[in-house]
């Protein structure tokens, strides 16, 4: 029999992360909770003391670079998803151990659903979603606090302990904002085994921030520099269609946001794609990472960048809260729309039209004279949408759900409200109701989280009525009534 062969370098990436020995070393894989397009997400358990984590192995340089980024910045926030340590080489796919949460907001606001109602009050108490509400709030200061914004927030990426502590999660989309409101760029001259000394102070894992010690043979070891790095990408764009990599449309990546994970995907395909929404994912983004208007998940997004802004900040999470709050107040989602121009109609039909009044200088909009909606007269209102909800409650929600991004209220200046200090008061943390495991269904996974059977798809146009197209010096506009 032929004796044993000598343990030759790690597999390519295509190769299970089971075979990754620097992380097999340390970790013992227990099974895959979540899988997407761009990450794959594992439970498991630290070797050292036993220790119950999640791994997230992320197929994508740019999303593995802001999360860890982000994450690093945010480290010691009791409302951000804690990163323990991470996994990185040049070859290889980045893996992130994080904290493993078992549940989330989803989970939270599915299963009171199912309890019954008494006299139409909502099964939530009132403390409990104000409790829920000042955790998500001071996890979003923290973000803001230091530049960073989310651009994805969600109740299936706001994670929750089994003690009822909940916590950020899903950086992936994140971006941190320079002080002259440009944002960082997204790739940095040194790895981040370069910065391996400043990493082993934050991350306390010193010997997983260098460079691994097995190299394929002929290449040098040390990191991957700026210009290596953007060579693969470009060696990697140009192997693969361009949809199925571009990150910031957070498209086909499935039903992957649980356990401190991934982004549950914008699935549905918009009619009107790369016309009027999408001219930022068609133009690209350029050496300096600028913003793109295709983030987040549809139902959450806010209304600049459904009309194509690449001009924002931190606002953009602000008006995912006000969705985020109504839902829960509700147990509903505030605006489930089935496309993007759905979303805006469902939108409009609540607050009104967009317009100058409204939001001076909404009209500068890149999408803004591409598309027009009819005028609504009689808009329904916030108060019609949350029944048997207080005054205050509604105001909350108002002051989030704001066309003009400079009203917004902070999550400071909403710590601040006298909603939460008034009766009845939060209860206490450990006082909430922690349902075992995450909801299996999200806003874009087929049913939603309310089953939305009377829905077609994005590209059925019978669903809006006649439409009317307008000849432009640019192309055409179409208004919807």
């Amino acid at each position: 029999m032929d004796p044993d062969p000598s343990p030759g370098p790690d597999p390519p990436k295509s190769w299970s992360i089971h075979t990754r020995r620097e992380i097999i070393a340390r970790y013992e894989i227990l099974e895959r909770v979540g899988s997407g397009a761009y990450s794959d997400v594992y439970r498991g358990r630290r070797l050292s003391d036993g220790l119950a984590v999640a791994l997230k192995e992320v197929h994508d340089y740019q999303s593995a670079f802001r999360e860890i980024e982000a994450l690093q910045i945010l480290r010691g926030s009791p409302h951000v998803v804690l990163l323990h340590e991470y996994f990185w080489r040049e070859d290889e796919d980045a893996v992130l151990v994080l904290e493993f949460l078992r549940s989330d907001l989803a989970a939270v606001i599915a299963d009171a659903s199912r309890r019954p109602r008494d006299g139409g009050v909502a099964p939530l108490r009132a403390g409990e979603v104000k409790r829920w509400m000042l955790q998500v709030l001071e996890g979003v200061d923290a973000c803001h606090r230091n530049s960073i914004v989310h651009r994805d927030l969600k109740p299936g990426n706001l994670l929750i302990s089994e003690e009822g502590v909940l916590k950020i999660a899903d950086f992936g989309q994140a971006r941190i904002l320079l002080d002259d409101g440009n944002v960082a760029p997204d790739y940095e001259p040194e790895s981040f085994e370069e910065r391996s000394s400043e990493q082993a102070d934050i991350l306390q894992q010193p010997e997983t921030m260098e460079a691994d010690t097995t190299c394929p043979e002929g290449q040098e070891h040390g990191a991957i520099t700026r210009e290596a790095y953007l060579r693969e990408v470009d060696e990697f764009k140009a192997k693969n269609p361009r949809h199925e990599i571009d990150k910031e449309t957070s498209i086909f990546d499935g039903d992957t946001s649980c356990l401190a994970t991934c982004t549950t995907s914008d699935i549905g395909e918009d009619p009107f794609k790369g016309s009027y929404v999408y001219g930022a994912e068609e133009a690209g983004e350029d050496a300096q990472g600028s913003l793109t208007s295709c983030v987040g998940t549809r139902w959450f997004r806010a209304p600049e960048l459904l009309y194509g802004s690449t001009d924002y900040g931190l606002e953009v999470d602000l008006w995912s809260l006000g969705c985020i709050f109504a839902e829960l107040l509700t147990l509903e989602p505030l605006f489930p729309g089935i496309s993007d121009i759905d979303q805006l109609s469902r939108i409009f039909n609540v607050l009104g039209n967009l317009s100058e009044e409204v939001w001076p200088g909404c009209t500068k909009l890149p999408d803004y004279r591409t598309i027009s909606f009819c005028k609504i007269e009689n808009p329904i209102g916030l108060e019609s949408c949350l029944p048997n909800c207080s005054t205050d409650e509604v105001s909350l929600v108002r002051r989030l759900l704001c066309y003009d991004p400079a009203a917004r209220a902070t999550p400071m200046e909403l710590l601040q409200d006298k909603y939460f200090t008034e009766e009845p008061l939060p209860v206490p943390i450990s006082a909430l109701q922690v349902p075992q495991s995450k909801n299996s269904h999200d806003e874009d996974s087929a049913g939603g989280w309310n089953d939305y059977n009377d829905m077609d798809s994005d590209s059925d146009f019978e669903d809006f009525g006649p439409l009317k197209f307008t000849p432009t010096s640019t192309g055409f506009s179409i208004q919807f009534p």
